[in-house]
């Protein structure tokens, strides 16, 4: 059995660079990409707890909702970058001043 710093190592690294993602790129989608990675590593650790509590499975159950939440932010994310790409034609959320007209 793998032991539980491993997946505690990989969630942090998970997270590390999700982390990285969102303060160093200048595209939304990789804005994006790494919010969803930091989403990845905290499932991860909800799993990995569940996995390695031997009376319970509500780790797991409540990493289920979080990937279902997860999802529906991506669809509401990508609408809304589409609409600002096709307002702006630029996705970068350097050069997008305003928000009304």
């Amino acid at each position: 059995m793998i032991p539980l710093a491993h997946f505690m190592f990989v969630s942090a690294a998970l997270f590390c660079i999700g982390i990285y993602a969102v303060l160093s790129k200048r595209n939304a989608i990789m804005i994006l990409v790494g919010i969803e990675l930091m989403l990845n590593a905290a499932i991860l650790n909800l799993v990995t707890f569940s996995k390695h509590d031997k009376f319970e499975a509500s780790g797991q159950v409540f990493a289920l909702f979080a990937i279902i939440l997860a999802a529906a932010a991506v669809a509401v994310s990508l609408a809304i970058i589409l609409n600002v790409y096709k307002y702006y034609r630029t996705i970068d959320p350097t050069k997008i001043d305003n928000l009304r007209n």
